[in-house]
């Protein structure tokens, strides 16, 4: 049984604290509280992993915590920029196209027994997606003419990853366990 600390830890406070700033983000529409919001959640998306590695509370339920609060977040930036008329469609799919790929990768790894024991962790090309997705958000606000050229980048890093990450499942697959080498 987990400890209940375990879910009230200040890491996944801070990785939930992105719910209530979509939720902020959707209830604004002046440009300075927009940014405000949006440097908030930046910053609480890198603080939140800082944290539970320095104060040793990584769990298996902030490492699932953390991505849904990320992507519920982009989701609902992206929604309100789209209503707004501030994105293309297009755009929009491509500021995307990582999360989809990884919720179909979350459930074919739930789905496929080989994958299950596999440990999921966020990997360098997916931390750059994500910062592009917020600079992209970022220059929405603040300088338009910039948007086009960083969701095409988004793009194009977010098939980077998605490619690193299939990789890696694909080695990892194929890996011996520690059981089997220490038995060799």
């Amino acid at each position: 049984m987990t400890d209940r600390s375990t879910y009230l830890s200040l890491p996944n406070l801070v990785s939930g604290s992105r719910f209530a700033l979509a939720i902020g983000f959707l209830a604004v529409d002046a440009v300075p509280a927009r940014v405000a919001v949006l440097v908030v959640a930046t910053f609480t998306d890198f603080f939140d992993g800082w944290l539970a590695r320095r104060q040793k509370v990584t769990s298996r339920f902030g490492a699932l915590l953390d991505p849904v609060a990320d992507r519920t977040f982009v989701l609902a930036v992206v929604i309100q920029f789209l209503v707004d008329g501030l994105l293309l469609p297009w755009h929009a799919a491509a500021l995307l196209f990582r999360d989809v790929m990884s919720l179909i990768g979350w459930f074919v790894a739930r789905n496929v027994s080989w994958l299950r024991a596999i440990p999921f962790r966020a990997r360098w090309p997916g931390k750059v997606v994500t910062a592009l997705q917020f600079t992209a958000f970022l220059s929405v606000l603040l300088a338009p003419g910039y948007v086009t050229p960083l969701v095409l980048l988004s793009l194009v890093i977010s098939v980077v990853a998605t490619t690193d990450y299939t990789l890696m499942l694909w080695r990892e697959r194929t890996a011996p366990t520690t059981e089997q080498r220490v038995g060799e």
